[in-house]
């Protein structure tokens, strides 16, 4: 509230005077259910702080007002709220028939109640059947309508009531780019869709600092621990009541199992509820001394619990909605939550015949912890809400306009409030350089910072957050939303956990070295970690040769040999994180000594610091420099002056580079009679100089089933950077197992 008090006053008065004689936006809002009033309350908080520009009044019906769903409108007004208007519209029965009356009960009350406020504009929440009612009534009466949360899409009735009332709805605020083209694509007004996020997630990502064990313990007991206990909701599914109950039984049974300390949250009102408290008490979960039975618990205090749990079950639309902020697992059973967007946390169980499936879910899921997720928010929902609200002309006709036919490709770029395109932050760790850049969809590096790589831990971990949090607010500036962050690193990296495992000489102080979680809780963003090598390749299954490609091999030819392979159209990993280790494939048993520690290696012979090592004998021996060359005493002999010794003619230069690009020709040969791929990307700033050397082995020494692959040369400027930002932009969306 202090916030919003707070916000700047002149641009606030300029819109008002467009409305004429100061008049106050009169804004009702009307809760039905605790789930609702928890997305409301944000923006409620924000209109009562402002009251020269607003005008509240709170109206309550549906499950607030019943003692079996905890009363919950007094939480309201514990918040010191004002409720207007209490309606008793819920006809108790819990099966279809009681829904349909309980919107006409609404529907014969709500007209008495808009006729007394005059508001001029309603505010309504969600996909509920309460929801509906109120929207009617507001679009009869010629009372504006904004929606809050349209253009999602998930399972069962509630989808088809969401999108009924987008299209009673005058204006809507909706939180992912996906909602909003689902709007348009609904011929909505794109000038009337505000992309703002969702207004709960303002309290959630600043909720996690708070003192959280009492509140653990009042729930669950002295004797739990963080992370060591389940919050379980799932409500009936309308469509399918006794499928959905099936289920509900299903999962008691596997939390029983499971033997964990559970609190178990009372269905909804919907039809099948009834059912489902049936079964809850015939298995005797109030009673059981690992479950605590609950029929509500107060928003502030849900957040801390699904924040700390090791694990949310159920199919709420907290669990793939809000808890992703929290990075806290979540399993969500059945179909009520299809189609909405999830982060990498969300485990969905569509179906599940026993309880096995359900408790292997459990098992995979208990105690992890994920990447915090901002799909659905940023943070800052409310104040684009308010502006919003303040652009609202009162006299603009109230009567709808349906944009036919759809809008055009580039038309998500064309509202007034936000102007963004989803983006990526790119972290490339190198031996010498640390770089972080912002990277479009379209691989565009749309801004890049370049600083020395550190030499400890500390400084280096400190370096990359500084030049993060640079970049990330300097996205807003370039209208980018960063929907995460992806990190390009040498060494071996466990990606599920983002661990760098073991670093390359290169890179000092680099070993057992967890970036994900500093990263993540610094800047509330999804974090992905990989090797180099890995990150080329994804680089060239997104913007490269490797596009569309289903089996490719990328080789970085650089400082080391690395790289990458991409089977069936996925990164191979190993059982260890060790896979397309390329540059340490053996191929001579006697050959030079590696970093590695071995002999023989492709990086032994053809890596930027063999062809530097070989250089250096040259020079000592005073054979590497002929006509046409020249170096200064202080120049270091590097790899380059070998490649211009070769040029120019220098016979023991080219012999030297021969052998290299032999080495690397026979390593891409005991590849493709491993791997079979059809294209081999080589990449890095050798990679022009061993192109033909390559082809030449393959066709000498491969069998002649395989000698048909292509060799080419990377086209990609900064394949490491690109192949970070595909580490977000393709997993940003977590996929269906």
């Amino acid at each position: 509230e202090v916030y919003f008090k707070n916000l700047s006053k002149q641009k606030q008065k300029e819109v008002m005077e467009k409305n004429g004689n100061n008049h106050k936006l009169r804004v009702c809002v009307a809760t039905c259910n605790r789930a609702d009033y928890s997305k409301l309350a944000p923006i409620m908080f924000g209109i009562k702080a402002e009251p020269q520009f607003f005008e509240l009044d709170v109206v309550v019906l549906g499950s607030h007002l019943i003692d079996d769903y905890g009363n919950t409108y007094r939480m309201i007004e514990q918040d010191d709220f004002d409720i207007h208007t209490r309606l008793h519209t819920i006809v108790r029965g819990e099966d279809e028939a009681a829904m349909v009356e309980s919107v006409g009960l609404a529907l014969v009350k709500l007209p008495d109640v808009l006729n007394r406020l005059k508001p001029d504009i309603m505010i309504v929440h969600g996909d509920r059947f309460d929801a509906l009612a109120l929207a009617t009534s507001a679009a009869l009466m010629n009372i504006r309508i904004l929606h809050i949360e349209g253009g999602e899409v998930s399972g069962t009735i509630d989808d088809s009531i969401r999108h009924a009332i987008t299209k009673l709805a005058h204006y809507h605020v909706c939180c992912t780019r996906s909602a909003e083209q689902h709007l348009i694509a609904m011929c909505e007004d794109h000038d009337r869709i505000l992309l703002a996020g969702c207004p709960s997630y303002d309290k959630l990502l600043s909720a996690k600092n708070k003192d959280y064990m009492s509140i653990i313990r009042m729930w669950l007991g002295e004797d739990v621990k963080t992370r060591d206990y389940i919050v379980a909701l799932q409500h009936p599914v309308t469509t399918d009541i006794k499928h959905s109950i099936k289920m509900f039984e299903l999962t008691l049974d596997a939390l029983i199992s499971f033997n964990k300390r559970t609190l178990v949250l009372f269905p909804n009102v919907d039809a099948g509820s009834k059912d489902m408290v049936r079964v809850m008490r015939k298995k005797g979960i109030e009673h059981h001394p690992n479950f605590r039975a609950v029929k509500h618990v107060p928003f502030d205090q849900f957040i801390q619990l699904v924040a700390h749990a090791g694990c949310m079950i159920g199919n709420s639309s907290c669990g793939v909605r809000e808890v992703g902020a929290f990075g806290t697992p979540v399993i969500n059973l059945g179909t009520r939550q299809t189609g909405r967007e999830t982060g990498e946390n969300v485990l969905h169980v569509r179906d599940a015949d026993t309880q096995d499936k359900i408790l292997h879910a459990l098992q995979l899921q208990f105690g992890k912890q994920y990447p915090c997720s901002k799909i659905y928010g940023d943070g800052n929902a409310v104040p684009r809400i308010l502006k919003f609200l303040k652009s609202i002309d009162l006299k603009e006709p109230l009567q709808k306009k349906f944009c036919f036919p759809p809008v055009k490709d580039n038309i998500s770029q064309d509202i007034d409030h936000i102007l963004e395109t989803q983006s990526a932050l790119a972290v490339d760790l190198g031996g010498t350089n640390l770089r972080v850049a912002i990277v479009s969809m379209k691989g565009e590096i749309v801004k890049k910072y370049t600083q020395l790589n550190p030499k400890t831990y500390e400084d280096r971990l400190e370096l990359i957050l500084k030049m993060c949090v640079e970049a990330a607010s300097e996205a807003v500036n370039v209208n980018c939303r960063i929907l995460g962050v992806g990190i390009s690193t040498g060494g071996r990296v466990n990606p599920r956990e983002g661990i760098v495992l073991h670093s390359t000489k290169l890179i000092q102080e680099w070993s057992s070295v967890d970036l994900r979680t500093p990263i993540s809780d610094a800047l509330h963003l999804p974090v992905w970690v990989d090797n180099d090598g890995n990150c080329a390749a994804l680089a060239e299954r997104k913007f490269g040769h490797g596009k569309g490609v289903e089996n490719f091999v990328t080789l970085i030819t650089g400082t080391g040999i690395g790289g990458g392979i991409v089977h069936q159209h996925e990164l191979i990993h190993g059982s260890s994180f060790c896979a397309a280790e390329l540059g340490h494939i053996v191929v001579s048993l006697d050959g030079p000594e590696c970093l590695c520690g071995s002999q023989g290696c492709i990086e032994a012979y053809a890596s930027g610091i063999a062809l530097q090592r070989e250089a250096k004998k040259l020079h000592d021996e005073d054979l590497l420099l002929v006509e046409g060359m020249s170096m200064k005493k202080e120049e270091v002999v590097s790899a380059a002056h070998l490649i211009q010794a070769a040029k120019l003619g220098n016979t023991k230069a080219d012999s030297i580079l021969r052998t290299a690009g032999t080495a690397l020709g026979l390593g891409v040969v005991n590849i493709l009679h491993t791997m079979n791929p059809s294209l081999v990307i080589l990449s890095g700033v050798l990679a022009s100089h061993y192109v033909n050397a390559v082809k030449d082995v393959i066709n000498r020494q491969a069998l002649s089933s395989v000698k048909t692959v292509d060799v080419v040369v990377s086209n990609l400027a900064d394949p490491a950077l690109l192949g970070a930002a595909s580490l977000v932009l393709d997993y940003t969306t977590r996929r269906i197992y």
